[in-house]
C-alpha cells in the first residue's frame, strides 16, 4: 500500500531553518509529481510547494517563494522541503501529498512546524 512519512518538523525561531523529508512507499515513486501542503490552526489546507517527477518543473506558493526549497531524490524515494527564513506564519502542519489520479490521492501523517521567538 501507499505510504508517506513525514520527518523534521519542529520548532524553529524567526529567521531560522528547518528541513522536512518525506519517504515514499508502495508505488513507482519517480513517476509521479510530489507536493508539500500545511495547515494552519483554523485555515484551509495550502498547496507550499510542488515538483514534478524529474525536477523538470518546480512551483511555490506566492508566500515561501525565495525561501522555500522543494527537491527530490528518486533513488532513495524522498522527497524533501529545505525551508529558510521562517516566519511565524509558516507554522502549522505540513503534509506530503502524492496524487497517483485514478489510483487516488495519499497523505501523509503531517507533521508540526512551529515558528516562534
Amino acid at each position: 500500500q501507499v505510504q508517506l512519512v513525514e520527518s523534521g518538523g519542529g520548532l524553529a525561531q524567526p529567521g531560522g531553518s528547518l528541513r522536512l523529508s518525506c519517504v515514499a512507499s508502495g508505488f513507482n515513486f519517480e513517476l509521479w509529481a510530489m507536493r508539500w501542503y500545511r495547515q494552519a490552526p483554523g485555515k484551509e489546507r495550502e498547496l507550499v510547494a510542488r515538483i514534478s517527477p524529474f525536477a523538470g518543473m518546480i512551483n511555490y506558493a506566492d508566500s515561501v517563494k525565495g525561501r522555500f526549497t522543494i527537491s527530490r531524490d528518486n533513488a532513495k524515494n524522498m522527497v524533501y522541503l529545505q525551508m529558510n527564513s521562517l516566519q511565524p506564519e509558516d507554522t502549522g502542519m505540513y503534509f506530503c501529498n502524492a496524487d497517483l489520479q485514478q489510483r487516488g490521492t495519499y497523505w501523509g501523517q503531517g507533521i508540526q512546524v512551529t515558528v516562534s521567538a
